[in-house]
């Protein structure tokens, strides 16, 4: 089973990047993790009914459409989910490569929420886009900061680890038992 991941977080040393390699591991399969920092800026007029996609969102809907299930993990930006992540979803609305896909939302932060504004628009945006949300797999990472080793990049809370193995696990029975989605391109 194929495992597409979409960071929220474009830095290099981000903690989410940490999360995201941490929670990879825990995959038996193999894993992606879509470039979004690529995408051009949401424009309808570049997506219409006859338009070629850019470059990027055509590579971007590919991967998503030969996913098994789909991964997000980001931070929160001002109690919500940051820009560069809403476009590259903004750019999955019309395309239908999400329906059916099972996916896990997690998010991260340094305060004690845990990022828990952003996790519930992620799951609410992927749910109109007919994500199937794998409640069990979704996670809130509070106080992040010190559950990283920035010498590996990579998580070393024993707590946290664990959380991240089960959301991983609960996400691949969820993909196992999921009959491969159709991929459309229609346009509403």
């Amino acid at each position: 089973m194929r495992l597409l991941a979409l960071s929220g977080s474009l830095r290099a040393r981000s903690s989410n990047g940490a999360v995201l390699r941490s929670a990879l591991a825990f995959w038996d399969g193999p894993t992606a993790t879509a470039d979004i920092g690529a995408l051009p800026h949401f424009n309808p007029d570049l997506d219409g009914e006859d338009a070629t996609p850019p470059a990027p969102v055509a590579a971007l809907r590919t991967a998503v459409a030969t996913a098994d299930a789909l991964l997000v993990v980001s931070p929160e930006y001002a109690h919500g989910v940051p820009g560069v992540l809403k476009n590259a979803l903004d750019w999955l609305v019309s395309s239908g490569e999400c329906v059916g896909r099972p996916v896990a939302v997690v998010t991260a932060s340094p305060f004690p929420t845990g990022g828990a504004y952003a996790n519930a628009q992620l799951r609410e945006t992927l749910g109109m886009l007919s994500g199937e949300i794998i409640a069990d797999a979704c996670r809130e990472i509070p106080a992040v900061g010190p559950k990283i080793d920035p010498a590996t990049e990579r998580v070393t809370d024993e707590a946290a680890l664990a959380d991240l193995r089960t959301a991983l696990s609960h996400l691949a029975t969820a993909a196992a038992a999921t009959p491969a989605a159709p991929v459309t391109s229609e346009r509403p």
